[in-house]
């Protein structure tokens, strides 16, 4: 059985412009005859030579993704095919001015798909890791219906808000976290170098110690022990947790607890509504079917607990009820997004309803983000500032009665 090659080519199309591209076959004649068939001219064909271009690259870096390359792309294939460009063409486009290289690659792979006859949806659906599910389904809704355009556009900006949303809340936890980091590094720091000099000194002296300079001496010799132990946990929870945190007995625990812990409950349940609101407006208003919409959203929303919900709605609506009646049960949904959910299945507006209720929410969590990141900055600095004062005071207090020491 021969073995498939990868094959560059230019070809004249019909309307007489050049056009390149790669084609994976068992031999040049194979890839001329594809081309023909797809109505082109072949200029040039000539198999493609990759161990030259061959990039080195680090397991896990590079190859991402990320939601914002895919809101730029989106928006950009969506004015290009609304001015009139060919799907072909548009790709070939993204494929080459594609900064991020992985995307790149796998927009030249769907182009190739879309080139031998492949729906667009279809190309991108072999791409699991790089198209969501949301993508996809609002794509094939979009060539069915003939507005691929105005699809893109609602995926733009769906992914555009989820981006701003994001950036919000990191730039809330930003400060907390770099100062606990900076308080964790300097408290081991005091421990492993400080304390000990000052240790080997109460030591040549003599004399009873105070019980919080005891107390930190023994934490001290403990931290040597400590140190070496908590570097290879540290190592071992970042090289598991990417991998274990997505599994649903993790999920049921963790979840549930996100959304009562104090004060950030509220924000992590602010979000998970935001993105559900936003993810099934967009897909209602882009035809998707709602049985569908409802399958995909649910495990966009991040959390278990309004998965679950979610799930409870999908069986309403089998049975012929309202999406909003199961939520009543669910207390992860205020009475607000219910009574509004409600009202715009009553008025067929259900997805500007959602759209409104998105955009509360992402209103509410910028505020309640500005309202931590006030109130967590001094809470921060009180807190490293007494921990560090207080070793400092432990460690000098046997120095106030050092000159008793020196004259028995």
């Amino acid at each position: 059985m021969a073995s498939t090659l990868t094959y560059e080519y230019s070809v004249r199309d019909k309307s007489g412009k050049i056009v390149s591209g790669k084609l994976d076959a068992e031999s040049q004649a194979a890839v001329a005859s594809k081309l023909k068939q797809m109505g082109y001219a072949p200029v040039s064909i000539s198999q493609h030579k990759a161990g030259m271009k061959k990039e080195l690259s680090i397991p896990g870096f590079g190859k991402k993704v990320k939601l914002k390359d895919l809101a730029i792309m989106s928006r950009q294939f969506a004015v290009m095919i609304n001015s009139g460009l060919s799907l072909l063409r548009a790709l070939t486009i993204l494929t080459e001015q594609s900064e991020n290289k992985e995307l790149a690659r796998v927009l030249g792979e769907v182009r190739n798909d879309v080139e031998i006859g492949t729906a667009l949806s279809a190309g991108m659906a072999k791409h699991p890791a790089v198209f969501p599910p949301l993508m996809v389904n609002m794509c094939r809704a979009g060539e069915v219906g003939g507005f691929l355009d105005s699809v893109l556009l609602q995926i733009a900006s769906n992914y555009e808000a989820e981006v701003k949303l994001r950036g919000k809340v990191k730039s809330a936890m930003t400060y907390p976290v770099v100062v606990f980091i900076i308080a964790i590094l300097a408290v081991i720091g005091m421990l492993l170098f400080i304390v000990p000099v000052f240790a080997t000194m109460f030591e040549d002296l003599g004399g009873e110690l105070p019980a919080p300079t005891k107390v930190l001496v023994f934490l001290s010799g403990a931290m040597k022990i400590l140190a070496p132990v908590g570097v290879v946990a540290t190592i071992v929870f970042f090289a598991t947790w990417p991998k274990v945190k997505q599994r649903q007995a993790v999920r049921n625990v963790l979840d549930p607890l996100k959304l009562k812990v104090p004060v950030f409950g509220s924000l992590f349940q602010k979000i998970a509504l935001a993105r559900f609101s936003r993810n099934l407006g967009t897909m209602m208003r882009s035809g998707v079917p709602i049985l569908q919409s409802l399958e995909i959203v649910s495990s966009t929303t991040g959390n278990v607990v309004l998965e679950r919900a979610i799930r409870d709605v999908q069986e309403s609506v089998r049975t012929g009820e309202s999406i909003a009646k199961p939520l009543e049960n669910h207390s992860v949904f205020p009475a607000m997004v219910v009574q509004m959910m409600s009202v715009g299945e009553d008025t067929g507006a259900l997805d500007d309803m959602l759209d409104k209720i998105a955009e509360f929410y992402d209103q509410e969590v910028e505020a309640t983000t500005e309202a931590l990141t006030s109130l967590i900055e001094p809470l921060m600095i009180a807190v490293l500032g007494s921990i560090i004062g207080a070793m400092i005071i432990a460690l000098y207090m046997p120095i106030f009665s050092v000159f008793n020491l020196i004259t028995e």
